[in-house]
């Protein structure tokens, strides 16, 4: 008899996975355009950055976690560009990156079991 154990982690668990999956995302993301950033790191990065992502899927509603991943992704390789590059930055650039952080944390508190 084959018994499948069926893990489920909560939902705390979860949006943790979601973050440390969105912070992973900026890494490899970022190892695209920087050279100082070794290939098996943004391999690793974005191998372990799917993984978190399809665990926190099993249990968060998918829209929202991609959603949030893509947006903390997006979020943090322009700030991570603001900060390599050195260059001033608009204030309308720096109106929208305000406005995505007020959004994907709205879908963190609108998301079914949404806790912060």
């Amino acid at each position: 008899m084959d018994k499948k154990v069926n893990k489920t982690i909560s939902t705390t668990r979860a949006w943790l996975y979601v973050i440390a999956g969105g912070l992973l995302e900026i890494v490899w993301a970022s190892g695209f355009k920087y050279e100082s950033i070794p290939s098996i790191v943004v391999l690793a990065s974005l191998i372990a950055s799917f993984e978190l992502i399809i665990t926190a899927a099993k249990v968060l509603p998918v829209g929202t976690v991609y959603a949030v991943f893509a947006g903390m992704g997006t979020l943090g390789t322009t700030l991570v560009e603001i900060v390599l590059s050195g260059k001033a930055v608009s204030p309308l650039k720096i109106g929208f990156i305000l406005l995505l952080l007020v959004c994907i944390i709205g879908l963190k508190l609108t998301a079914k079991g949404g806790k912060v």
